[in-house]
């Protein structure tokens, strides 16, 4: 907006001075200076403030102004025109005076101002006298709209016990009256209920404490405000809202015991974490002010423990360990409740916890035996005689009667029962023979009884270890495959042994080896101990011989540490390879099972050679039937395929000479538009001939493009039959030296034509130089 459109609103809005259109369209500048001018004189008119009052109710048009040009004599010659927001229905003007009224109750609220335009012309020749001018009539206001709440009813929390001139809330009440003129729109609010707790700020609104108050007393309060136009002087219009009040709560009060002593009483069964009982203090507080915690303090032996419950805040006493009513029968301990979040500003009010105390009662129950142990260990070696005492468990009544007890085993029903118990002292003896290295450990469970009351049974397990005693020999781990070369010189080691031992000796396994008494004095292998559990075999002689002997056993003794020592023969087999001084295992692995076939090197030669010979017969007889094959006639499996692509048309051509039945153009396109698939490469054959037509023609850059586009859709066309072949194309180029490739106008047949240069291509083209050769066959 610029400086003189700004300046005719001022005008407008404030002085109420009419703004011409020539005034608008002048420099600030000048503005200012005719603005000044105006005010006397604007242009030859005479202006003066207009107002309409709103609300105003009278039988007669109500005088508003006068518009009235300096040119005008008074002696009726000029006529004045009224145009504009309501000219003629709301306002109008005399003609003669120029003088306005208004014919209709006017609302500010509807509508403030109304914006109209002037006009001065001579009666007698109907020109303009005065130009067109525009001019603003204001609606002034009057006392005629209530104070509204917008906003209520009100709702509004503060924390109890807040110190006088806290701030609760704010109410805001509007008035539709113009705030601009007089008194119509200022209010004032006042308290119509709510003291002595609360007042209220008079040209705000803001709702503040006027004393502390205790939630625990009243929690809600209910306070009225009124709000008055016309600061509140008599005759003005008033509104009312309601504004509830709700103390939050602090914490500001203590748990309370409602009881000082509680009685409980708990059975000498009852197990670990039983529930005796509940205690439960009082909080006026709500929500996490009145959580709270619950102590114990004074139960040295730690028998008993208490939870809070959070929902209900009550203390759950719960058994921490197991009373026994023979030992002590009452207990007295003292239970503490403390807030959890104390708020620190009342700390000088007092602590806040309270204690009450609690007495427990141990009632007496017939107890289960109870054995001396929770759990037993006992010892046994293995292989000991059917009725050795493995070991004694023992239990009693814990009751003052002293009920005798009677033992158990519990049996598995799937396993082989070992152990058995006398039933009345609790010995534990074996019922079959014990191998440890079948189980090292037994786990059995025992059962207690009270033979005056059968229902009361306590159970202990019994944990049972077999101890080892030497009773298994030392042996091979594995069965060894070993060789020696028919050259071996002697000392040479062929193979190094050890040793297992399912016993478990407490000083570990030490193992001896030795040649047995019955080879000992054989000169072909000697044993040699290593010291370490393990042993080598060594060759005693040179050269050994297939003729003479082509396997050797070995007994090898070996001997344990254990008391009494065991000793065991082991055989190690030693088998003779036709090698040098080296052993290659497949080699003599073979040699060895020909060995044990019965067969020898020159029967073995037989056999394959006879093998030979089928097979090559076989590769004979289906390299003739493939050949026979081959004379059958060319494509026979295809012949359907081919039959789909062999399209017919009737339109016969009119030579070579006829250029107007064919486009020979479309043949000419360097655009191939089949759509190309993969396909394997072509043989190199064919990019040779490629590379020879390359060099044909006059016209070869056109003749070379189409050969390559069409030898590039026949690599990558899977369907063309067979990848081996011949492609036609009836493209002749331009100013082609071999002349025309077509064959609609030769005059020869293909039988008259010769393909035998097709066998010179190589194998590639064997099917085609066998399908149009003269010979027929094509070799390799």
């Amino acid at each position: 907006m610029n400086s003189s459109v700004l300046l005719c609103l001022m005008v407008m809005l404030v002085q109420l001075w009419p703004c011409s259109p020539s005034m608008q369209n002048s420099s600030a500048q000048n503005t200012v200076q005719s603005f000044t001018a105006a005010r006397r004189v604007k242009r030859g008119w005479l202006w003066e403030p207009l107002f309409a009052t709103e609300e105003q109710i009278s039988p007669d048009p109500v005088y508003v102004g006068q518009l009235k040009s300096d040119l005008d004599k008074q002696d009726g010659n000029l006529q004045y025109i009224l145009t504009g927001e309501g000219a003629g229905s709301i306002f109008y003007i005399n003609e003669s005076n120029g003088k306005i009224y208004v014919k209709q109750k006017l609302d500010r609220e509807k509508k403030p101002f109304y914006t109209l335009r002037a006009e001065a012309i001579n009666r007698s020749t109907r020109l303009p006298v005065e130009p067109e001018s525009e001019f603003i009539i204001k609606v002034r206001d009057v006392n005629d709209n209530e104070p509204q709440f917008l906003d209520g009813p009100y709702l509004a929390t503060v924390p109890e016990m807040s110190p006088e001139g806290t701030s609760v809330t704010q109410v805001t009440a509007t008035d539709a009256d113009d705030p601009s003129y007089g008194n119509s729109a200022r209010l004032l609010y006042s308290l119509i209920q709510g003291q002595p707790y609360f007042s209220v700020e008079p040209k705000t609104g803001v709702i503040r404490m006027a004393s502390q108050m205790d939630r625990e007393t009243k929690d809600q309060y209910l306070v009225i405000i009124q709000a008055k136009d016309m600061v509140g002087q008599p005759g003005a219009f008033s509104a009312t809202a309601t504004v509830t009040i709700n103390l939050s709560d602090i914490n500001d009060n203590p748990p309370k015991f409602q009881q000082r002593l509680y009685y409980m009483s708990v059975s000498e069964e009852a197990p670990v974490g039983t529930t005796i009982g509940k205690v439960f203090a009082e909080d006026s507080d709500t929500g996490e002010n009145a959580a709270m915690d619950y102590f114990i303090e004074t139960d040295s032996p730690d028998v008993f423990n208490i939870i809070t419950n959070n929902e209900t805040q009550e203390g759950i006493i719960l058994l921490n360990k197991r009373v026994d009513y023979e030992s002590r029968r009452r207990y007295s301990i003292q239970v503490k409740a403390v807030n959890r979040y104390i708020d620190q500003r009342f700390l000088k009010e007092g602590p806040f916890e309270d204690t009450t105390i609690v007495k427990i009662n141990v009632e007496d129950a017939d107890e289960p035996p109870v054995f001396t142990l929770e759990n037993y260990v006992m010892e046994i070696v293995e292989g000991a005689m059917i009725g050795a005492l493995v070991g004694v468990v023992t239990a009693r009544d814990p009751d003052n009667d002293g009920s005798p007890i009677r033992y158990s085993i519990v049996h598995s029903t799937h396993l082989k029962r070992l152990f058995s118990i006398n039933e009345h002292n609790g010995a534990i003896i074996t019922t079959e023979p014990l191998d440890r290295e079948i189980a090292s450990w037994h786990n059995v469970t025992v059962t207690a009884t009270e033979t005056r009351n059968p229902e009361k049974i306590s159970e202990a397990n019994v944990y049972i270890q077999v101890l080892d005693v030497n009773d298994n020999a030392p042996e091979f781990p594995k069965n060894y495959e070993t060789f020696v070369c028919e050259n071996a010189v002697s000392g040479q080691l062929i193979q190094n042994i050890s040793a297992v031992d399912q016993d478990d000796p407490t000083e570990g396994h030490h193992f001896y080896f030795s040649l047995a008494q019955e080879d000992a004095n054989s000169s072909h292998f000697i044993v040699k101990d290593n010291q370490d559990n393990t042993a080598g075999i060594f060759t005693g002689k040179s050269g050994f011989r297939k003729q003479e002997q082509f396997f050797f056993y070995l007994p090898i003794l070996i001997q344990d540490n254990g008391t009494p020592p065991l000793t065991s023969t082991n055989t190690l087999t030693v088998t003779l390879c036709d090698c040098d001084t080296e052993v290659n295992t497949f080699y003599c692995r073979y040699g060895a099972f020909m060995y044990s076939l019965g067969l020898s090197t020159e029967a073995l030669v037989a056999v394959l050679a006879c093998i030979l010979i089928f097979l090559v017969f076989f590769l004979a007889i289906v390299a003739i039937r493939q050949q026979q094959q081959q004379k059958k006639p060319p494509f026979s499996e295809k012949m359907e395929e081919f039959r789909e692509n062999i399209v017919s048309y009737d339109d016969e051509g009119g030579g070579e000479e006829d250029t107007e039945a064919f486009d020979i153009s479309a043949l000419r396109t360097r655009t191939v538009m089949r759509t190309h698939k993969p396909r394997k490469k072509v043989a190199s054959e064919i990019q040779s001939l490629y590379r020879q037509s390359l060099q044909v023609g006059p016209d070869s850059a056109i003749f070379r493009q189409f050969i390559s586009e069409k030898l590039e859709e026949a690599n990558t066309d899977p369907s063309v039959p067979p990848y081996d072949s011949l492609q036609t194309y009836a493209f002749e180029g331009t100013g082609s030296l071999a002349g025309s490739l077509s064959s609609l106008g030769s005059n020869t047949s293909d039988m008259d034509q010769s393909y035998d240069y097709l066998a010179d291509w190589g194998p590639h083209f064997k099917q085609l130089a066998g399908m149009y050769s003269s010979h027929k066959t094509v070799g390799d």
